[in-house]
């Protein structure tokens, strides 16, 4: 065990950062997508894509341990991580970019594509509007959720306010917060996202959070999730946490009962970002559906 920031951070961690991955760049619809490879093509495609207002860094401490299986990459969605942002958001345009990168990656069509929360609902949008190109999808506390708990995740959303300018890129890191809130107690985690989420500003003179502050209001309703789902003919799983206050057992039911055939994961002492609260376990999880598929 070493320590760091007063916490001993595991071996394991400190091993898989040093995996540093490579960034690509991939031009779609005018703009600039970011995207980080692990390795190279040759083998089956697994593609990780991140929540909202998060970024492939996200998956750092993750992807390392399939790169010797997999092609493994992770994407920057436009308006977040190293990607330019838009003048206009959609599920359609993500969709766009998810294949965009796979197909600039040369990511073969037995690629599965691992989503977290709102990456989750971009990619099952992806699916549905790009059948056959992929070869699985496995949610991550994500996807259809029951129609009581829309209504009362709804009146959750937290308004977030102007974007702040810190003065000095660890005064940025301290701020930083998981969304929705929760506590982690793995902290050397949260510290490396943390570190990848703020850049210098010029014009501000000052450090700033990397994702578009305007997002939630530039982004343009496309499609509904049930209707994606019903859509999607791919294999499909879900991975959720079962402390969970974004995704329910309510809900995985329900998505369940609307695709026959699913596989549920439930994660004990996890919550919404549960491959932060459970890096290992959630390793594990996955590797045992990957292998089932193959």
């Amino acid at each position: 065990m070493s320590e760091s920031g007063g916490y001993e951070t595991p071996d394991w961690f400190w091993e898989a950062i040093d995996c540093k991955p490579e960034s690509h760049t991939v031009e779609v619809d005018d703009a600039d997508i970011n995207c980080l490879t692990w390795s190279e093509p040759g083998n089956p495609g697994l593609l990780f894509v991140h929540g909202h207002n998060a970024h492939a860094h996200w998956w750092d401490f993750i992807a390392p341990s399939f790169r010797d299986e997999y092609q493994t990459a992770a994407i920057d969605l436009s308006g977040m991580g190293d990607s330019d942002h838009r003048d206009e958001y959609s599920s359609d345009t993500y969709a766009r970019e998810i294949v965009a990168v796979a197909d600039y990656l040369q990511m073969p069509q037995n690629t599965i594509v691992v989503a977290h929360s709102f990456g989750g609902l971009m990619s099952l949008r992806c699916f549905a509007l790009h059948p056959g190109r992929f070869a699985g999808l496995i949610l991550v506390d994500s996807g259809v959720r029951h129609p009581d708990d829309i209504k009362e995740r709804e009146a959750q959303i937290p308004r977030l306010g102007r974007a702040k300018t810190y003065p000095n890129r660890e005064v940025a890191i301290s701020r930083f917060r998981l969304q929705p809130p929760q506590q982690c107690a793995n902290q050397y985690i949260v510290d490396h996202i943390a570190r990848n989420s703020v850049e210098y500003d010029d014009m501000e003179e000052g450090w700033l959070w990397k994702f578009d502050e305007e997002l939630n209001s530039r982004m343009v309703p496309r499609g509904d999730s049930e209707s994606d789902l019903a859509a999607v003919t791919d294999k499909m799983a879900l991975i959720y946490g079962a402390e969970s206050e974004s995704y329910s057992q309510k809900s995985a039911e329900y998505m369940a009962s609307l695709k026959p055939g699913m596989s549920v994961i439930r994660m004990e002492d996890a919550q919404h970002h549960l491959f932060l609260d459970q890096p290992l376990d959630f390793i594990a999880q996955l590797k045992g559906l990957l292998n089932g598929w193959r």
